[in-house]
This record gives C-alpha cells, structure tokens and sequence, in this order.
C-alpha cells in the first residue's frame, strides 16, 4: 500500500522519522496556512480520514487504560481529563472513558450565553487559535488532583504549555499528565516540557500511542504555499432541493446526556449513553436500510476550492477528474471504489453485508456520531466515521496524499465569528451508500438544508443521506458572564481580592520591537499578528481595479512599499527640519488636553495602526517628559468597513479598565475613521456586553472639524504621511483577510526588516521630541484657549468632500481623500486622478507637487478648500485608465 505522505513527501523532501507504525497512523497534506503549510492527518482520529469507529474509539480507550495504570485508580478517581477543540474531542473522550473514574471537558471555540468562562488557552499553529472553557460546574477545574490533557499530536508543546501556564495561575496543582496518539517532537522541543514542569513545580508525564518526528527542510513553507497555489482551483457547488437531500430521523437521545463534553462529562452520563446506544444505533439502520450498494456508488467525486481533486500530471493514480466541475455525481467508473477504500484498513474475513455507512459528526460535536458509530459496527453494519472541519485542507486525487477529495459547504451554526466555508474530506468518491449526518440542533438551520448546504453537498455524491440531530445541551444551572476588566480592590488588611481575567489567556501578548518594529520595546505594544513572511504585495494597479470593480478589500493585500529617491528624501529632511516644531506644538496640545480631560486618571494611549502610531509614541514621550509619566502604548488595527479588531479590544479590556483607553489617530480627512471607530464600538458594546470605551479618537490635526480633541486645525504637512513603513517603524498598513485573519487572531501586518536602511521612524521621533522644551509655553495658552473653547464637530470636510464628489462626477466619497496627509497616501498607495490644491498653499504641497510628477498626475489650482490640498483617487478605474507609460490619463 503507497503511504499517504508520498506525494508531499516527494515534492518538499519532507521526512517522517520515529516508530515504525507511523506511515500507517500519518500521512501527510498541505494547507493553505502562514505559519505551517503541511498538516500531519491521522488514520485514526476520524476527522479527515473515515475510519472504523471501533478502530478510532479503540485508540483513544488504550490511551486511557495507560494513564490509568500510571496514575493507578485512587488518582485516577481525583483526575479530570481536558480534550482539545476541536480535532480532539472525541479522543480526549475515549481517553476518559478508558480511565473510567474521571469526569471530561473539552475546550471549545463557541461561546455559550450565560456560562462563564473558566478560562481559557491558545494554539498558536492552528487554524483557529483560541479555546474557551465553559464547564457547567464551575468547580470542575478547581479540584487538585491530576489534570490529563488529551491532543491529537504533540508537536513543539506550545499548546500544552499555553494550557498549563493558563490553568496552573488559577488552578495550580501537583501533576499533569499530557496524552497523544503521536508524539511529533522536535529534538529541540524535547527539553521543554522537562523544563517547564520544574519551573512551576509539578510532575508532567507524557503518554503517546508512537513517537517520531517531522524533518522539514529549508523554504518548505515557501515551496508548500507555492505547491497549493498550483493545484488549487475554484469551487463550484452542487445544488439539490432541500426535500431530496435527507432523511430525518428522531434518534431518541437520552434526556439530560450531554452530547459532547463542551460542559463536563461525568461517569454516570457515560453509565447512561452506554445503555442507550443499542436502540439509537437501530433506528439509524432502519433508516439506512439494508439495500446493496449501487454500482455507480464508487464513482462518485468531488471538487475543492482549496485544490483540485485532479491526479498530478506525473503520476498515474486512480482520478477523480470526470465528475463534473457542479460536483453532480459522475457517470464514469473512473474512480473505483475499491481504491478510495484503500486508505482505510479492512478487518480481517469477509465484509459485514449491507450498505457501506458513513456516520459524519460536525466539528467539534465528535464523540456522540463516534459512539453511535460504534455501536452500529457491534450490530454488525459496515461503517466509517469522519467529522467535518473548520480547517481548509489542499485535496489531490492521489493514492500517495492524504486529502483525496473534499466537499465545501457554508456553515450551519450561525457561528459567533460570522459565515464561512466548512469541509469534509475524503467522503466524495470513497464508495459511501449511505451517510448519517450527525449535527446539534443549535447547527439544525436552514443553511444547513439549502441548496448549497452540507445535506445537498452530501446528496450530489452518495445515494441516501440521513439526519440525525441531538438536542443541544443546556447547562441545568446557568452562571453569570465573567466580567472581562476587574479592578483590583484591597480589603482593610491590605489584600487584593482579584480575579484574573479570562480572555487576557486567550490572546497573544502584544508584538514589540526590535523583533517586530524598529521602535523600542517599551514605545508601543503592536495588537497584531506578524504576517512578515506572506506574500501580499500587489501592483497599485491591479489592487485599484479589483477595490473598485468590488473584487477585493482594500485590507485584503498591500501595495509595494514605495521607495523614495534621494530628491524626494531631500524633501522629507527638510520638511522635518521646518515643521519639527509645529509638530512638537500639536502633540503637546493634544497630549495636555487628554491628561486635562482625565483628571487623576492614566490614560492607556491606544493608536489606530498605523498612522496614529507615531503619534502616540510622541504623546507618550511627551507624557514623560512633562509630567514623568509612563503611560501604555498600544497599536490596534481598524478597517474601513469591516470595524475595528474586536479581539484586541477584548485584549485591552482585560489588562486596562475600558474607560482609559484613549484612541490615537494621525489626522483626520472626511472623518470616515471617526464614524467608523463609533459605530464600531457600539456594535462590540452590544455583542459582547463590555462597555466603557470612549468612542471619540485624539488626533495631531483635524482640519476636517471631525473630532473634539486635537493638536491643531490645520492641514499642514506632518513629515510621517511622507512616506510608509520607514517612518512608521517599518510596519506595513494592516491586513485583514479571511484565509490569514480567523475569528480568534488580531489583525495582521508585516514587519519590513529588509528595509531598515532605508528607516527614519526613530530620526522622525528624536527630531519632534527635542523641540519639547522651546514649544512648552505655547502649548499652555493653547490648551487653555481649548478647553474654554466650543470644540464640537462642525463636519466641515465631510461637507466639502460630498460637494467636490459631485462637481467632479465621481459620485464615491470613498475616492475623494482630502488633506495633505491623505493627498499623499493617494500618490503612494492608489491610482491616483487628479490633485487639487487650495491656491497658496505651497509652503506645504513640495512633496506633493514632486510626487504627482512622477506619476504623471495634473494638480489643479482651487479656491475655497477647507484643506491644504485633495487626491482623488482614478473614478471607476480599469487598467485602460493608464496611458501606455503607466502614468494616469489626464480627464478630458
């Protein structure tokens, strides 16, 4: 039999290295991911690759019965055992079952309304990286017996690590034991759980089905990445009437048994879910009936959107290729069955009669559709079991790779983090007569019954589809919401009575220079994610056309970094040499008026990445310099039309009290950020029941009338909106994309170390901060003169802007960017059109006037601007709209 891992293996160089068991316990697949390209798929988990469910439950119950004779049955009695969310729920179940004596969590990626949180823990290779933990009894983590953690591959230990360091501050105890089906380790990772263990004091032992590892040489992400883009191909689904696509079924499922372990799962549920089993397995196969499987079954394949399921061209395979490109069932015999059942190993005698039966569970609702499954292979019936998964997986049609086919399919939970694409791998084409779709009824919707739904996705590829729905448990005593920011408060003895905030265990911690920035580690703390090594950059061009044509976002890539040449470098010294001063004037002004505003309070600076992140390294360093404070310093990420990073403000309400939060900007133009930013921030309110944040952003200047609290009103040249990551410490804009971004992970950006040459954040900064001292007695008339002042917004840019949009027949307040600072961004990052400058203004358009001459830009001389200058960006722009040198046609 070819081992599942050939085909990668063959192109990466990839090696699998340990036990020998292991080429028949892994193969191997790629993915489209950042941070690891290649996933290690297990035989017998039952999530990618349908398995005997005896076979799959038989591994975990081992594992079990091991950790029991370890800990010996007094112990055993006084553990809890925790599985991972959410390929490891099931087998962190049977793990429990084998120890017998000991209750179940499992971790889990969908919040519950009115069940506090116990915590929670990071997995920082995954697809979608933060886990809850939500037990119905509060207590169940609080015990100090053995705490067994249960994961499908233990690779580098950071999950383990990241879930131990998590519990153990709020829950410590003496010993932990950690449970795989493989041990994948590195030689470098060996160490540190040893380590680990010694530094908190307790006994970690590690219990594995087998052990190797994973030799990946140099550029295998680069050369992965570049092997899914190849073999990739676009989706389309198959669609049949709702009323076709299944068959429902009331299994009878026992009243008040959980149907998973999301909120704890005791020894006298598993006494009752045993004594059940036998009758619902029945009323599945009355349902599955016992006809012979149809000769066209085997033929059955399927297409992906994340890869074909077409052979390579160099190998010569059995195919799935003559489905056609809907999905419908193919016609041809081109893909026997007898070879997509080659994968799975066949019990030794004769095959059990009947239909072939497939029982798929659903994410992370594993263990109930593995329990039924077992309990129809006791009555004899030929069955698999595979769950469906949030993680897109490349699918080649090979016998040599582990993904040979996948269905792609919306998803059916109305899940917290909003729609998606969900999976199922290795069902099209496996020779299935029937499969019994096992869902909760939170996931009962109607998206799961609509023409493009999973239940018609399933009918385009076996005969008879059969839905079985368990009643979604409710916790029988439900516990008020943790609050997520709770102050510390001393008791008359002086003890602090504190409760660590949950989500803080979540989310990474903040990214810091030098490793991600230039700017100094304690200047500011990035609320994002390093996505240096993905490819984003686009041509300016082709970026326009697709924003414009609604193709694409503009967050969802990065244009190419401008690099100044020396005359416009010239410029940028010399307007940093002028305008240092100005400079210095407004972000003390702006500076004193928050303190001002604050009184007896310490703001938490927190800049809008990434122009407002200069800004608010210089408010800080003002802050030290005047009043000797140290204030925090935090960049997040907000988007234009998508909001701002609502994980990072999840992030600051658990280490700061929401209502110090001071939002930073560089400047406004129309103020589409200001109302971004409110409504934002009324939507997180209503979501997720935090509130305090103060919606209203301080800015350097607002010549917009946009906002209440500023440095100036005037549109003057500030030196930062010259130029792109080498003055802003050599951070890329941010990106938000669905395929890097999950519902769990800050914002991203790239760290452009290649370019530190070139960097000037730090000479910018220096050059402001040294004309503190001269700008002092200014800035206190100027603070005092403002707060006597009516400082409402008066919206007399987004006034202009609306009126300009019509006399120019563009008809987008979207392609209009007024400012200097916003004027520059047009000519450095889009197509631009045509440039107005309010007659006069020179003294601050040099930079402007150079830069619309490279690009071949006309700058028109305007009256009555609210601004020092406008860009508007190229109206319905098309890659015809450039002349044939590239620079922008001149409007006729």
């Amino acid at each position: 039999m070819v081992w599942t891992g050939t085909w990668v293996a063959e192109r990466l160089g990839v090696e699998l290295i340990g036990d020998e068991e292991l080429p028949a316990l892994l193969g191997l697949a790629l993915r489209r991911n950042p941070k690891r390209a290649h996933l290690l798929v297990s035989s017998v988990l039952g999530k990618h690759v349908p398995q005997r469910p005896s076979v799959v439950y038989g591994s975990g119950l081992d594992l079990g019965r091991r950790v029991r004779a370890l800990l010996g049955d007094e112990e055993a009695a006084r553990s809890v055992v925790l599985g991972y969310a959410e390929t490891a729920t099931a087998l962190g179940h049977a793990v429990a079952d084998g120890l017998g004596l000991a209750p179940y969590l499992h971790s889990t990626r969908r919040p519950v309304a009115g069940v506090a949180r116990a915590g929670g823990f990071e997995e920082s290779h995954s697809h979608a990286t933060s886990h809850l933990l939500l037990p119905e009894d509060p207590k169940l983590l609080a015990g100090d017996g053995t705490l067994v953690l249960v994961d499908d591959e233990f690779s580098t230990g950071n999950t383990v690590l990241n879930t131990v360091r998590a519990l153990h501050e709020r829950y410590p105890r003496d010993r932990y034991v950690v449970v795989a089906l493989v041990d994948m380790r590195s030689p470098s990772d060996l160490g540190r759980l040893d380590a680990f263990a010694a530094e908190i004091g307790a006994r970690v032992d590690l219990v594995s089905g087998a052990a190797g590892t994973v030799r990946l040489p140099d550029g295998v992400l680069e050369k992965g990445q570049a092997l899914v883009r190849q073999h990739e191909r676009p989706y389309e689904p198959a669609h049949r009437a709702a009323a076709e696509a299944a068959v429902r079924i009331d299994l009878g499922w026992p009243e008040g048994i959980p149907d998973g372990g999301r909120h704890g799962f005791t020894p006298v549920h598993r006494a009752a879910l045993e004594t059940a089993l036998p009758t619902m397995a029945r009323r599945i196969a009355e349902a599955v009936g016992d006809g012979k499987a149809s000769a066209t079954t085997g033929a059955r394949a399927a297409t992906g959107a994340l890869g074909a399921t077409d052979a390579p061209a160099d190998t010569d395979g059995p195919r799935a290729t003559d489905a056609p490109a809907t999905g419908a069932p193919a016609d041809t015999d081109a893909h026997p069955a007898t070879d997509a059942r080659a994968a799975v190993p066949m019990p030794p005698g004769p095959p059990p009669a009947g239909p072939r039966v497939l029982v798929l569970g659903f994410e992370e609702l594993m263990y109930a559709p593995l329990r039924l499954g077992t309990a129809l292979e006791d009555a004899g019936h030929d069955v698999r079991y595979s769950t469906t998964t949030r993680s897109p997986v490349l699918a080649v049609d090979d016998p040599g790779y582990a993904i040979r086919t996948r269905i792609v399919f919306p998803a059916h939970d109305d899940p917290a983090d909003g729609p998606g694409e969900r999976y199922a791998y290795n069902v099209a084409g496996a020779g299935f007569d029937a499969v019994v779709v096992v869902v909760d009824s939170t996931a009962d919707t109607p998206a799961l019954h609509a023409p493009d739904g999973l239940l018609a996705q399933l009918a385009a590829h076996i005969p008879r589809v059969v839905l079985a729905v368990v009643p979604s448990y409710a916790p029988s005593t439900p516990h008020a919401p943790s609050t997520p920011y709770t102050p510390q408060v001393s008791d008359a003895e002086g003890h602090e009575d504190s409760e660590a905030p949950e989500r803080s265990s979540m989310l990474p911690e903040p990214l810091r220079g030098p490793a991600f920035s230039s700017y100094a580690p304690e200047e500011v703390g990035w609320l994002l994610q390093d996505l240096s090594d993905v490819e984003l950059e686009a041509p300016t061009e082709e970026r326009e056309e697709a924003i414009q044509s609604g193709g694409a976002h503009y967050a969802e890539s990065l244009p190419v970094e401008y690099q100044p040449n020396a005359r416009y470098q010239e410029l940028f010294h010399s307007a940093l040499e002028s305008s240092a001063a100005r400079i210095a004037r407004a972000v003390g002004t702006v500076t004193e008026t928050v303190l001002a505003e604050r009184p007896g309070r310490s703001p938490v600076l927190v800049s809008l990445a990434r122009a407002g992140t200069p800004v608010g390294v210089l408010m800080r360093r003002w802050a030290a310099a005047r009043h000797g404070l140290d204030l925090p310093h935090y960049a997040v990420s907000i988007v234009r039309g998508r909001g701002i990073d609502a994980n990072a403000l999840r992030w600051l309400a658990a280490h700061h009290d929401p209502a110090d939060v001071v939002f930073v900007d560089g400047w406004t133009g129309k103020g589409a950020i200001t109302r971004e930013l409110a409504e934002a921030i009324g939507a997180f309110e209503e979501t997720e029941g935090i509130t305090g944040f103060d919606p209203e952003i301080a800015v350097l200047a607002d010549p917009g009338s946009c906002v209440r609290t500023y440095g100036t009103r005037e549109d003057f040249l500030i030196p930062s909106a010259c130029l792109n990551s080498t003055v802003s410490g050599l951070i890329s804009r941010t990106v938000l994309r669905a395929d890097l971004v999950g519902p769990d992970d800050f914002h991203g950006a790239k760290f452009y170390r290649e370019l530190a040459d070139a960097d000037v954040s730090n000479d910018f900064l220096d050059a402001v901060a040294a004309r503190f001292d001269e700008v002092t007695g200014t800035v206190d008339i100027d603070v005092k003169e403002l707060l006597a002042a009516d400082r409402t917004p008066t919206w007399e840019g987004w006034a202009a802007v609306e009126r300009i949009s019509e006399e120019y027949g563009i008809h987008d307040v979207n392609l209009v960017k007024p400012g200097v600072g916003e004027t520059t961004r047009v000519l450095l990052r889009r197509v631009p059109w045509k440039i107005l400058a309010k007659r006069g203004a020179d003294a601050d358009l040099a930079h402007i006037r150079l830069l619309a001459e490279q690009r071949g830009v006309p700058v028109e001389e305007v009256d009555e601007l609210p601004y020092s200058c406008v860009g508007l960006i190229h109206p319905q722009y098309t890659k015809g709209a450039t002349g044939a040198d590239g620079k922008a046609v001149v409007s006729q």
